[in-house]
Formats: structure tokens, C-alpha cells, sequence
């Protein structure tokens, strides 16, 4: 290459063949070296800009849901409270997240299905025929309009059962802060009677669409009733507690002809609601006729603690005299 370089006489002794080889392969390799290279630095190009690309799409997601969450948040914050005060996680046995907010968790049981359901407390009293022969008429008009309606019957009967509870409970409580007294109890007793036959009506509602009359009768007895029983407890508790516990034995009965029907294929058996079966921790199959045994079985305990409460009453002592029956579904 130096000869050829340099020129002279040289060249013409110089075999030209030898030194174009040289030349070609020289020029070849560096050709494919560069080529190698710019190969190569395209390729880690595109890789770095696939790499940026996908850490690009990452970061876009997180700032997202970061964004979601926030608003997530600030949405819970709002519904739940004005003050920020949110209700925290609660979850049932199996992880699932708790669907209801009308009770909790710790609220449910199973009921006592082993109590007595034809007991019966014979009147013996003046005052004690007079609570139950009123039980007898109220339930005329009931018969009349609902006939074999149970389903109907056991709507209103709830919307009514319900309020001699929250009364009690009410007039217990005024009484206890006015005498600076303690209630033994009976205050919570009687509102959780009052609960439960709330829950006893909202599961009967999941069963039972009523008509726009029948929320218009509900509405009709239930201020007639409230009412009537609130002065009737302000007068006489025990003939209160007593007019309950026939209640309650009227509520029995309706239950089991209820449960007639729906054996006999009447009334057809359909599944349980969500809200029955979470309440009483009732099976995820159970059915209408397991609600209302459940149903029946609270009504009994209700029967025993009013005519419980009216004993003691017709003893000439006070409820704060006797433990309450807390937790006595």
C-alpha cells in the first residue's frame, strides 16, 4: 500500500491484484464494522425507546389510579359523614365485604327455635280480660280484611308490633332521667324488641310488595295505634304489657296458618331474602318457610317478656326490680 502510496517506479513493478484485494477487504471490514455498529445503536434505540415507552404507560396508570383512589376517598369522606367520621371495614366470616347498614354483624343470631309455642296466659284478672278480650276484637277487622293473606297480614301486623316496644322503651327512659333511676335493663330490653320486629317488617317488605292502599291503612293504624297505646302506658303498664303478650299470641297464630299454607303448597316456598338470611344466620338456601319459623320464634320471646313485664307489674313492684331479659329474642 505504501508503494502505491508513494507512486514511482514502484507501481509498475507492483502487482496490481494483490493490492485491490487488500484494499476491498480493508474497505469490507470497516463497512461491516460500521454497519455492525449503527446496527447496533438502532437496535438499543429502539429498545431504549420501548423501555421509555412502557415506563411511560406505567407511570400514566399509577397517576390514575392514584386519581381514582383520591376521589374514591374524598367521596367516602363525604357520604359517610360532614365531619369525616367514616364507618370503618367491617366484613363477614367468609372476607366478604358487610352489605347492610340498618344492623351489624354483632346484631345477628340464631333464634331459639326449641321454645314453647303454645303457651298461653290465661286471664284471671278483671284487668287481664279486659287487655285480652280487646286483643280478641282488634283482630276481627284484621280477619275481615286480609282473609288468607298472611303474607299481607304479617306486613301490617309488624308495622303495629314494632311500636309498643320504642313506646315502653321511651317512656322508661323519661321516667329514669326524671327520677335519676336506673332501669334494670328494661330500657334496652324493650328497644330491642322494637328492633327486631323492625327487621321482622323489613324482611317481610322483600317478600311482600304492598299497594298503595295498604301503606295508606299501615300509615292510618299505626298513627291510631301509637297513640292509643301511649296513653294506655302512661295510665297502666301492666294492662300495656298484657294487651303485648295476647299480641304476640294472636302473632303466633297468624305465623303457623302462614306456614300451613306455604306447607301445602298455598303459598309457594321462594328463597329467603339477603337481609333474613345475613340477620338470623340462616343458610344460603334457606327458604320462605325458614323465615317464618325464625319469624314465629321471636314472637314467643316477645310474648314471654311482656307478660313477664305485666307480672311484675300485677306483683306491685316496679321493672327495675327484676333483671331484664336482654338479648331475649
Amino acid at each position: 500500500m505504501r508503494r502505491l502510496i508513494s507512486g514511482g517506479g514502484s507501481i509498475r513493478s507492483a502487482s496490481p491484484a494483490p493490492a485491490l484485494t487488500i484494499f476491498r477487504a480493508v474497505t469490507e471490514s470497516a463497512t461491516a464494522r460500521r454497519e455492525s455498529l449503527v446496527y447496533v445503536r438502532g437496535g438499543g434505540v429502539e429498545l431504549m425507546k420501548r423501555m421509555m415507552s412502557s415506563e411511560a404507560v406505567k407511570v400514566t396508570e399509577e397517576k390514575k389510579e392514584v386519581k381514582e383512589e383520591k376521589k374514591k376517598s374524598e367521596s367516602n369522606v363525604v357520604v359517610s359523614s360532614y365531619w369525616g367520621v367514616a364507618r370503618p371495614r367491617i366484613t363477614k366470616e367468609d372476607g366478604t365485604e358487610w352489605p347492610w347498614n340498618c344492623f351489624m354483624p354483632w346484631e345477628t343470631y340464631q333464634a331459639d327455635l326449641s321454645i314453647d309455642l303454645g303457651k298461653h296466659h290465661v286471664p284471671k284478672t278483671f284487668l287481664d280480660k279486659v287487655a285480652y278480650k280487646t286483643v280478641k276484637l282488634l283482630r276481627i277487622p284484621t280477619d275481615v280484611f286480609f282473609q288468607r293473606r298472611y303474607g299481607c297480614r304479617a306486613m301490617m301486623l309488624e308495622t303495629v308490633a314494632a311500636v309498643p316496644g320504642m313506646v315502653g322503651g321511651m317512656l322508661l327512659h323519661l321516667r329514669s332521667l326524671r327520677k335519676f333511676q336506673q332501669s334494670g335493663g328494661w330500657i334496652k330490653a324493650l328497644l330491642e324488641e322494637a328492633e327486631n320486629e323492625r327487621m321482622h317488617l323489613m324482611t317481610m317488605v322483600e317478600l311482600v310488595k304492598p299497594k298503595w292502599y295498604e301503606r295508606f291503612l299501615v300509615l292510618t293504624v299505626q298513627g291510631v295505634f301509637f297513640n292509643a297505646f301511649f296513653v294506655l302506658y302512661m295510665m297502666s303498664p301492666k294492662v300495656a304489657h298484657r294487651v303485648v303478650g295476647y299480641l304476640e299470641e294472636e302473632a303466633i297464630h297468624s305465623y303457623t296458618e302462614y306456614l300451613k299454607d306455604i306447607e301445602s303448597g298455598a303459598i309457594e316456598n321462594v328463597p329467603a331474602p339477603a337481609i333474613a338470611i345475613d340477620y338470623w344466620r340462616l343458610p344460603k338456601d334457606a327458604k320462605l318457610k325458614d323465615v317464618i319459623t325464625v319469624i314465629r320464634a321471636d314472637e314467643a320471646h316477645h310474648r314471654d317478656v311482656n307478660h313477664f313485664a305485666s307480672d311484675i307489674h300485677f306483683q306491685g313492684k316496679e321493672l327495675r326490680d327484676a333483671p331484664a331479659p336482654l338479648g331475649y329474642h
